[in-house]
C-alpha cells in the first residue's frame, strides 16, 4: 500500500517550530531530538493511521515518544492532514480551536 499524502497545516508547523526553539534553548541538540521524535510519530501515522483513537468527531490523537506532545490529525484513503502538534500541559480546548 502506498503511503498517503501528508499535509501539515501551518498551525502545526508553527507548533513544531516553537517547541524546537524552546528545546534547543534548554539544551543544544534537544530540539533536534524533538524533531526526530515528531517525525517518527508522523511516519507511524502514515503507515498505521487507524491505530490511534478518535478523540473528537473524526480527529485522532497520536502520542509523541519521549516528549509531552500529541499529534492531532484526520485521514482518508489518500491523505493525512495534521492540524496540531500540541503540548499536553496546555488547555485542551486550545487544540480544538486549530481544527476546521
Amino acid at each position: 500500500m502506498a503511503l498517503r499524502t501528508l499535509i501539515l497545516q501551518p498551525e502545526a508547523e508553527q507548533d513544531v517550530a516553537l517547541a524546537y526553539t524552546w528545546y534547543e534553548e534548554q539544551e543544544p541538540g534537544l530540539g533536534e531530538e524533538f524533531l526526530r521524535c515528531v517525525d517518527a510519530c508522523v511516519q507511524f501515522i502514515r503507515r498505521n493511521p487507524e491505530m490511534y483513537p478518535i478523540v473528537h468527531e473524526s480527529y485522532r490523537r497520536a502520542i509523541v515518544r519521549r516528549f509531552p506532545y500529541v499529534v492531532f490529525y484526520e485521514y482518508s484513503d489518500t491523505i493525512i492532514i495534521i492540524y496540531a502538534v500540541f503540548h499536553c500541559s496546555q488547555n485542551p480546548k486550545k487544540w480544538r480551536g486549530q481544527l476546521p
